[in-house]
């Protein structure tokens, strides 16, 4: 199955959602959008297909968000893409984009909605949390 993760190595979530796509037994496509940012259209196509929102996109936590006044419900999704594609930290993430659908995958566990069932056994967040039992069956 062909995997792509747009992933960010400095976040937890996103540090969780690669390895679970690993212990599924897929080694995905890995694009640091940090320093790769999605095309406009690639974006645009991956919240669509996500079925989200421009805003429910955005990163707020950690981001220029409130400085450059993103919760001003008068900007247009042309104007928050815009400003997302300028500085890609604003982009949430991990998005993953399997054959089964794409998804932001926060939490981390949401990713398990796009992926088979070939995982590895158990599998423990970084911060403890057990989503995946010693058979690769979901927790929780």
């Amino acid at each position: 199955m062909d995997v792509t993760i747009y992933h960010n190595p400095d976040c937890a979530t996103s540090r969780n959602t690669l390895e679970m796509i690993r212990n599924a037994g897929i080694e995905p496509t890995v694009i640091e959008y940090l320093k790769t940012p999605p095309s406009r259209d690639q974006l645009v196509r991956m919240i669509a297909d996500a079925g989200l929102t421009v805003r429910e996109a955005i990163r707020e936590k950690g981001t220029p968000y409130a400085e450059l006044g993103l919760d001003n419900p008068q900007l247009s999704d042309d104007q928050l893409l815009n400003v997302m594609l300028k500085d890609p930290i604003l982009i949430n993430r991990p998005f993953v984009i399997t054959s089964m659908g794409t998804r932001l995958s926060r939490p981390s566990q949401v990713v398990l909605d796009i992926l088979p069932e070939t995982h590895k056994g158990a599998f423990s967040k970084e911060d403890g949390e057990q989503v995946l039992d010693a058979e690769g069956k979901r927790i929780a």
